[in-house]
């Protein structure tokens, strides 16, 4: 969810000299992060019911989820879960032939592909963490870059992050639980 402001910024450097792959690849990738956040979602689902009444019943909702995928035939979700696979190697291939990313980053851009799609998938080790290393490869020194470029925030504007950051970090151990 978080990853869609560093593809439209790479998608913005891109398209200053390669729109049409920058069109692409953002369009394809960010259509595909939408479908891993349902994905993912289904993943929540799981594990509470796994929770809640156990494995086995886990396992047949699932099971029932996958068959009325299948009955139904066409689903918007379903139907661009390759256009992420597709999506990151579009957007390396621009990132590299544009200038925005140099050779290495660029594949590292591409082996994001690799990260297995759909409900209860994404977490096979190496594969992931390959994946993510990837993102970081290719994303944390845009991010850096793209902060030093910028004007410094105020001392204001700081202190308000500050503790924006801080009522987050605390919301998020005294979240009420249901």
């Amino acid at each position: 969810m978080l990853l869609w402001p560093a593809v439209l910024e790479l998608a913005r450097r891109i398209g200053a000299t390669h729109p049409r792959w920058a069109l692409w690849g953002g369009c394809l990738v960010i259509f595909g992060l939408f479908t891993r956040i349902f994905q993912y979602g289904t993943d929540h689902l799981a594990f509470h019911v796994v929770d809640s009444q156990g494995l086995p019943t886990a396992l047949a909702v699932i099971d029932d989820y996958y068959v009325a995928w299948r009955d139904v035939g066409w689903h918007p979700f379903r139907m661009l879960s390759g256009a992420v696979v597709v999506g990151w190697v579009v957007l390396a291939i621009g990132a590299y032939r544009s200038g925005a990313l140099g050779l290495g980053r660029s594949l590292s851009l591409a082996v994001v592909s690799i990260l297995a799609l759909g409900t209860l998938k994404g977490t096979q080790i190496p594969q992931s963490l390959i994946a993510a290393a990837g993102l970081c490869i290719a994303f944390i020194p845009l991010g850096v870059g793209l902060l030093r470029e910028g004007p410094r925030p105020s001392n204001r504007a700081l202190f308000w992050i500050a503790v924006l950051l801080a009522l987050f970090v605390l919301g998020q151990f005294y979240a009420p639980r249901g």
